[in-house]
């Protein structure tokens, strides 16, 4: 399927190579979209440069000598040729694929490749707090994206079974007595996990037992193993209960004791100490990194302890080996902290000549009052946030004229809308002080304003008697800009995802829903000449707001 705005842009592609040929230089064709100024920008300066001529003059030369199917004008303005989609042949065939795709619209071509997205990663010895919620909604928003975007998707969490925090959360259920302040087992057993801490760093007997815990859960004792996943489940069953919360579903749970026990990750230290790279001290077995540009303290890799047994980023070798027998490609969502571990990780599967993964490293959620740790107690918990979410939404939703009935349903869903597009507006790498006043804010760039808008949509539409085909041209200002942002859907679908940057997304719905509210204002719709060629515009937001918010993990609501 070819969109309007694509063959646009081959055709310019196109009319600027050969032009360019014609100076006896190669250029590399570079186009920029220019917010209200132009749909498509070719800058001249480079040309410029090697030919020795006057920017804007060279842009006056080849806007003079281009014209075609899809270009209604070219322009040379400051030393940029301004290109400009033919309005009318696209609007007919926007409308006529949107009608006709439906929810499909804006997919891209099937790639046949497959992707593992892994994301949450949490370890299961709490609830998910409000700092590290940005994880779980960057990888499921990453994972719909690339499906829209004509991938094979699935989604893994990493279980750390053998780890420091599940062997003291097991101690801590074993050994002390605590009153349920919650039905719910995650935020119940992180209680334990917190005084087993308080307790290991005081009492010496307590934190040699932890240790010897982790000892037999790292040198594979299955028996063991058994009796800490019949704890750590019930706390992961907390967790997916608030994924679903979040429209977040993990299509497989991956355990890092499986590499222990299938022997992959003893393969992997017997491979690596093999390399000229690999040094030893007794029985820890470590990678110089000094070759690869790390100094200082960080320069030794270990893969083992002193006593042999191995070391979580070991594990994680032999877990990104078996995944990628998997998949085409790997994708992981992690937190700015573990930059570090991560090219750990890169530099050993290179030296062991497997796939690398794709990185997204977030920075970090707060609240106002500053960070937040499980560790210590000092936390916001997602279920507590999105408690919180709903009963802010329902009083929000109870200004509106909607019935009793109908409020918990809408409230609901504009919490989830608020939270999620809240945090994934903001590009990955960017930190985010969650505030109420921004994420629940009806008229802002927030979920609210985007859902209402899809609302507005629905309401038009039920209000008309028209059939909503497009007829004519689209003549006023508001009309043309709304349909051109339209169109321009496909376009931001692949741009996100070459870039790994679902912020695109929210971005564009927000200004999808931007121009219907100019053009509503600016355009009357039922009752008017136009009405028939509106509803199609009606129409075509409504589906195109609807796909941007299923990328987005967000219900497009058809009442608010």
């Amino acid at each position: 399927m070819k969109y309007p705005f694509e063959k646009f842009r081959k055709e310019v592609m196109q009319k600027l190579s050969d032009i360019i040929r014609e100076y006896g230089i190669e250029e590399e064709i570079k186009l920029e979209k220019p917010k209200e100024i132009a749909d498509l920008a070719f800058p001249c300066f480079s040309i410029a440069k090697k030919i020795k001529k006057n920017p804007i003059k060279i842009a006056e030369e080849i806007a003079g000598k281009i014209e075609g199917e899809w270009i209604e004008k070219v322009e040379a303005l400051k030393g940029y040729v301004n290109f400009f989609i033919n309005h009318k042949k696209m609007a007919k065939i926007i409308i006529k694929q949107i009608n006709e795709m439906g929810d499909d619209f804006g997919k891209l071509e099937s790639k046949n490749v497959k992707i593992i997205v892994e994301h949450t990663s949490a370890n299961p010895n709490g609830p998910l707090h409000i700092g590290r919620a940005r994880n779980p909604i960057i990888g499921d928003t990453v994972a719909r994206l690339f499906r829209f975007g004509g991938y094979e998707v699935r989604t893994q969490y990493y279980v750390d079974d053998i780890g420091k925090q599940v062997a003291t959360l097991f101690w801590g259920v074993k050994n002390l007595s605590i009153s349920p302040e919650s039905k719910k087992p995650d935020h119940f057993y992180v209680n334990f996990y917190q005084k087993a801490v308080n307790l290991m760093e005081k009492d010496e007997k307590v934190k040699k037992e932890i240790g010897e815990i982790i000892d037999r859960c790292e040198k594979g004792d299955r028996e063991t193993l058994k009796e800490i996943e019949k704890v750590y489940t019930k706390v992961l069953e907390g967790i997916v209960e608030s994924l679903r919360n979040l429209n977040i579903n993990i299509d497989e749970f991956v355990k890092e004791s499986k590499f222990v026990l299938d022997g992959s990750t003893e393969e992997v230290i017997r491979k690596i100490e093999k390399s000229p790279y690999a040094g030893r001290e007794g029985k820890a077995i470590y990678i110089d990194l000094e070759s690869f540009g790390i100094h200082g303290r960080d320069k030794k890799f270990y893969l083992t302890r002193s006593d042999g047994t191995s070391l979580y980023a070991t594990r994680d070798i032999a877990y990104h080996i078996w995944k990628g027998r998997q998949a085409d490609k790997m994708i992981n969502v992690l937190g700015e902290d573990h930059k570090l571990e991560s090219k750990f990780v890169e530099i050993a599967l290179k030296l062991l000549n497997k796939k690398i993964p794709e990185v997204i490293f977030y920075s970090f959620v707060s609240l106002p009052e500053g960070k937040m740790s499980t560790r210590r107690g000092r936390v916001v918990y997602l279920d507590d946030l999105i408690d919180e979410a709903i009963e802010r939404a329902k009083k929000e939703v109870r200004k509106r004229e909607i019935g009793k009935e109908k409020v918990e349903y809408i409230a609901k869903r504009v919490a989830i809308g608020a939270i999620r597009y809240n945090i994934i507006k903001v590009r990955a790498e960017k930190p985010i002080v969650f505030r109420w006043e921004d994420a629940l804010n009806f008229e802002g760039q927030s979920a609210p304003f985007i859902q209402y808008s899809h609302a507005r949509c629905c309401s038009i539409l039920k209000k008309s008697k028209c059939s909503g085909d497009y007829e004519e041209e689209y003549k006023h200002e508001s009309e043309i800009r709304l349909i051109k942002t339209i169109a321009l859907f496909p376009e931001v679908v692949k741009e996100g995802m070459e870039n790994r940057n679902p912020s695109i997304i929210a971005e564009y719905a927000y200004e999808v829903a931007s121009k219907f509210n100019a053009f509503y204002r600016d355009c009357r719709v039922i009752g008017s000449k136009e009405e028939k060629n509106r509803i199609a515009l009606v129409n075509a937001t409504r589906q195109v707001l609807r796909n941007s918010l299923y990328i987005l993990g967000i219900e497009a609501l058809e009442e608010m």
